[in-house]
């Protein structure tokens, strides 16, 4: 009877947790249940916005600052014209979009919901030209596109529940104590590996859909591969079990196997055909024509 009572109540908290609404991604049609709404998220994301802003360094480069934005704001209207033609129109109206250049060595860049962008001065030499550079912003304006702050938000608050109520559940069947501490630490480990794999999918899509958001605002999705080649000797990533980012190989190959489908959107832009180069020495300078 104690088991059976068990089982029914883990049963009542698989459903709990799994309550929200279903929302599909563009592009790849993947289903997300989210338990949380467009307007908290983006509330919540412009006010850690605006404090990260107060206290970072904006770049004193104003060429490769506007460069960062013209690159940004090309994808922003690809993505917004492409969701107005798929009928996601008030989606596309929700964005604020924002194009930051700020100074940190580090190789990196970061989107908010809503569309706030920043990208770090240490990727410049690694982007090294314009279509690069689409890379990694086509890469973080799809996180937006795919609501993954969302669907991380909604995932910690199941996660929340379902350990409060597996909790519930373990002292009120009596299970002795190694029982329970058994339990505990399976449900952290469960969680910590469900956790990573989740955050190792929503990267894998945001690869797969910037790719893409690139190809339709005319940059030729091609130099994806010797980017992440070259992000790879960076030591970008690793992989792994607990890792929340693809192995630098598997994304490299996946890529190579989403560029068939990438091409298809892709149509050369005489904006894209002579790209800026960067400099690697100290001073990141950007030297490219201005139409």
């Amino acid at each position: 009877m104690k088991h059976l009572k068990l089982f029914f109540l883990s049963i009542l908290t698989t459903i709990l947790v799994g309550c929200g609404t279903t929302n599909y991604v563009p592009i790849t049609g993947r289903s997300q249940s989210l338990i949380v709404s467009d307007e908290e998220v983006l509330t919540l994301s412009y006010q850690q916005y605006q404090q990260y802003m107060q206290s970072a360094k904006p770049s004193t480069n104003a060429a490769n600052t506007e460069m960062v934005r013209r690159v940004g704001q090309r994808l922003a209207n690809a993505v917004v014209s492409y969701l107005n033609k798929v009928g996601l129109a008030d989606d596309a109206k929700k964005y604020a979009w924002e194009f930051n250049l700020v100074q940190n060595q580090q190789v990196n860049a970061f989107c908010m919901p809503g569309g706030k962008i920043v990208v770090y001065e240490g990727i410049l030499p690694v982007t090294r030209d314009e279509a690069s550079l689409a890379i990694v912003l086509g890469h973080e304006i799809a996180h937006a596109v795919a609501k993954h702050s969302a669907e991380r938000l909604s995932n910690a608050y199941k996660q929340q529940y379902g350990v409060s109520i597996l909790g519930a559940v373990a002292q009120g069947a009596k299970l002795g104590e190694g029982t329970q501490a058994l339990l505990s630490l399976g449900t952290q480990l469960g969680s910590s590996l469900w956790t990573s794999g989740f955050s190792r999918k929503q990267e894998s899509e945001a690869d797969h859909m910037g790719l893409i958001f690139a190809a339709m605002a005319g940059y030729d999705p091609n130099v994806a591969v010797s980017f992440w080649q070259r992000m790879a000797a960076q030591g970008s990533g690793s992989g792994g079990l607990f890792s929340d980012h693809p192995s630098d190989a598997k994304r490299v190959q996946d890529i190579q196997k989403w560029l068939p489908e990438a091409l298809k959107y892709y149509k050369k832009s005489a904006a894209t055909t002579t790209p800026g180069t960067v400099n690697t020495t100290k001073t990141i300078k950007i030297s490219s024509k201005k139409k």
